[in-house]
């Protein structure tokens, strides 16, 4: 059998998982790359409390998105983190938007946002639109911030340092 033509369910996974590994090991070297966010200022999104909104909202305000399942352990653990992150910077133009990924269970996430009382917008990626409009985002956590000028300052797969990220959010805001 051809690795690369073989269907069976156990090359699919081996292959996603070599597609995750890859994407986790290049994915910090283009983090500084600069990415418009006018490929995605046409994003609709709808709040677990219901209000609509895009991510052309974002403009002037440093954003942190942060890509979540209930599923993923790290993700439970981190959210804290995020959790200390959104109030320390709230009241200075910053903003957060915590996106479930597609497949995680709708349920589940109201659930998760209600029991932890997250202070921040929390949306479902129904469709999977919102994950590939910031990158093809498929491993979780992954956490992109944005500048003032709506471009991806920085992106970050697994737990990011949130000392350093304290700083360079500082240096955001003061932009």
């Amino acid at each position: 059998m051809n690795f690369m033509t073989d269907t069976s369910p156990n090359i699919l996974n081996r292959r996603r998982l070599l597609g995750a590994a890859f994407t986790a090991a290049c994915l910090p070297i283009w983090g500084c790359q600069k990415q418009s966010l006018a490929s995605i200022v046409d994003t609709p999104f709808t709040t677990l409390d219901g209000n609509t909104s895009s991510t052309a909202s974002f403009k002037q305000k440093v954003v942190l998105v942060n890509f979540w399942a209930t599923s993923c352990s790290t993700c439970v653990r981190e959210m804290p983190q995020i959790i200390a992150t959104h109030n320390k910077f709230k009241n200075q133009g910053f903003e957060t938007l915590a996106v479930a990924m597609q497949y995680d269970p709708p349920a589940y996430v109201m659930a998760f946002a209600k029991s932890r009382a997250l202070p921040f917008m929390v949306t479902m990626d129904i469709d999977g639109q919102i994950a590939k409009n910031f990158g093809d985002v498929e491993v979780t956590p992954t956490t992109v911030l944005l500048n003032k000028e709506g471009s991806v300052e920085k992106r970050y797969v697994g737990v990011p340092d949130f000392d350093a990220m304290h700083v360079l959010i500082e240096q955001l805001l003061q932009a």
